[in-house]
């Protein structure tokens, strides 16, 4: 099983880029964001991004193979961001991307983004290729939601739209919480 990527770069992630936020630093980010969000009257959405194949890589590569994924797939999508967008690992098996001043339909356009990027990194098994299977959910920020909250709401939409678009094993991001 290995991995390959069509829009590998040569210039790769810049050296001074921000790399993944552990669990205890997206937290604190997205606190922050949430109380910017309070006092400035702007909008935050929370992409979570699940690779449905990281149990069967870890089953047969052992662990090393899905953690070299999870940076590997974190620096690719932080090329599709903004530079104040920030990727973080809340737990073993996701990642996180907040997105500040990002309404639900523009976090919407960001999780297309993500899911087309997703496409061009293929997976290869058996002597097969195909692109990693990916779940996406998305939460908008509400003036009442938490940091668990919103994380809550998101890991919610993976599982309500898991399954339900069968092309390629990726998943439609759910629709904005209003």
């Amino acid at each position: 099983m290995a991995a390959s990527d069509p829009n590998l770069r040569s210039d790769s992630l810049p050296a001074e880029g921000p790399g993944l936020l552990s669990p205890s630093a997206l937290d604190e980010r997205l606190d922050e964001e949430i109380g910017r969000a309070e006092r400035h009257g702007t909008q935050l959405s929370c992409l979570l991004l699940v690779i449905d194949d990281l149990e069967e890589m870890s089953r047969e590569h052992g662990t090393e193979l899905p953690e070299q994924t999870l940076a590997y797939v974190g620096g690719a999508l932080r090329r599709e961001l903004r530079r104040f967008d920030r990727i973080g690992r809340p737990s073993r098996d996701e990642l996180v991307i907040v997105l500040p001043g990002a309404d639900g339909p523009r976090g919407e356009m960001v999780a297309r983004r993500v899911l087309d990027r997703m496409r061009t990194i293929k997976l290869e098994a058996d002597g097969t290729r195909r692109p990693l299977r990916v779940s996406v959910g998305l939460a908008a920020w509400r003036s009442d939601s938490t940091t668990d909250d919103l994380l809550a709401r998101a890991r919610a939409a993976t599982r309500v739209r898991n399954g339900e678009n069968g092309a390629n094993g990726v998943h439609s991001p759910a629709p904005p919480a209003r």
